[in-house]
């Protein structure tokens, strides 16, 4: 029940809404203000929004649920998809590396043997080239840069380390890790793999290699080349003379025993049979040591001829052949050429030999005679005093005799003479010989 209550002036008030509540002698009424209404209308809506989320909830609770199972389960599927993708490319990106690592191997392995294959040369080549040296043909500073330079570059494993960059002691356990670690590392340009950069460095260290190969060969070639070269100048200038010291090739075992490569009581035989020759750097080996023994043979021989000179620095005051005779005044073969000597100047033997005769000889005076074997002897003539007897061995330089004037002479002198097979022959050809032979007889 409302009621309407106002005022004159103000005009009409609604009145609030009272509710009465009665129950037997008991009255309650209570005023309905806005405000509950509002708050009432409130919570009837909330109750109504919350039973139709609880309605919802309930019919599509499955829907809701299957729709989550089945986005974790796509998820799922592509985690397991892009596990399976980097398994794969960690196991490509691991036999890759296995790959390269065994290429790498490889490689060094190939450098190792080629190194060592370069040292084991090298120890060869030296003793061929220190007779070279005592040969004359190589010249002792360029061999001992060429030597060092050899050294250094077949050291073993280091050489081809400091080649490659590397530190020795990055080596862990095996030649083969310590070079394929270091590939595995940083410094790659971009775009490079591992193999790529392996192979440019171990090109340059091949070329390395082939250069110090290719060096050897070359430095065989020419010592072999001098070797034959000297030999063939020795025996062009003796055989002017009439001798020839050419070597008999049935020889060449038997002189290089004498160089020490086998005892001289050892007893060898057998069947000819070609040498057995590796490669190319073993017939070079063989072919420098067959040109140096050869060499060897011939100078061997020309030693032992007579090509020095029995008075230097004195002049020669007669020729051999035919001239007036001092005595007689007509012509007569003179034998030998006489050089002006002082009385009493030392006479040298002109080539090791065993003294024959040493004493007085006819028109020579007194007189020394000295064999040097295969037909070749020397005489001595008009000297005052003899120094050695019959069968006494000399060698190239020994003070045989002092000079004089006794037996058909004219005054002090030295009359020297060759003779091959017992006929004379001219001296001057072999005092010649002697002065030209002498840059290749050391």
């Amino acid at each position: 029940m409302s009621q309407s209550s106002g005022s004159p002036i103000f005009g009409k008030r609604k009145e609030q809404p009272i509710l009465i509540l009665a129950r037997g002698e008991n009255v309650h009424h209570m005023t309905v203000r806005p405000w509950m209404t509002a708050v009432g209308v409130s919570l009837g809506a909330l109750f109504a929004i919350g039973y139709l989320a609880s309605t919802s909830y309930l019919v599509l609770r499955d829907d809701l649920i299957g729709g989550t199972m089945a986005r974790q389960a796509r998820m799922q599927h592509d985690y397991e998809d892009r596990i399976s993708a980097l398994r794969a490319q960690v196991d490509r990106v691991t036999s890759r590396q296995l790959l390269d690592q065994q290429v790498v191997e490889e490689k060094v392995e190939k450098l190792l043997q080629q190194q060592q294959a370069l040292t084991s040369r090298h120890g060869k080549l030296g003793s061929l080239i220190e007779r070279a040296e005592e040969s004359g043909l190589a010249d002792p500073g360029t061999d001992k840069v060429e030597t060092e330079k050899h050294a250094d570059a077949t050291g073993g494993i280091q050489a081809i380390e400091r080649l490659m960059g590397l530190a020795a002691k990055t080596a862990p356990k095996g030649p083969a890790l310590a070079y394929a670690a270091p590939f595995t590392r940083t410094d790659m340009r971009g775009g490079d793999t591992i193999t790529d950069r392996a192979d440019r460095l171990f090109s340059r260290v091949t070329h390395s290699l082939k250069d110090i190969e290719r060096s050897q060969k070359d430095r065989i070639a020419t010592l072999t080349s001098g070797a034959i070269s000297a030999t063939d100048a020795i025996e062009t200038i003796v055989a002017r003379t009439g001798l020839s010291v050419t070597p008999d090739p049935a020889d060449a075992d038997e002189a290089r025993v004498r160089s020490g490569e086998g005892g001289t009581d050892t007893a060898m035989g057998g069947p000819y049979v070609e040498p057995e020759t590796k490669d190319v750097f073993d017939r070079q080996l063989v072919e420098l040591d067959t040109a140096l023994v050869r060499l060897e043979q011939v100078r061997g021989e020309v030693r032992k001829l007579p090509f020095s000179n029995p008075a230097p620095q004195s002049d020669i005051t007669s020729q051999f052949g035919n001239r007036m005779d001092p005595f007689l005044g007509r012509l007569a073969l003179h034998a030998g050429i006489d050089f002006r000597v002082a009385t009493g100047t030392s006479v040298r033997s002109t080539a090791p030999g065993k003294v024959v005769v040493a004493g007085r000889n006819g028109g020579y005076g007194n007189m020394v005679e000295i064999d040097h074997g295969n037909g070749v002897s020397t005489r001595y003539g008009h000297l005052s005093t003899i120094l050695v007897n019959v069968g006494d061995v000399v060698k190239a330089g020994d003070a045989i005799a002092r000079s004089g004037s006794t037996g058909r002479s004219t005054g002090p002198h030295l009359h020297y003479e060759v003779r091959l097979h017992g006929d004379a022959v001219d001296p001057m050809r072999f005092l010649n010989a002697g002065m030209k032979l002498s840059s290749y007889i050391k």
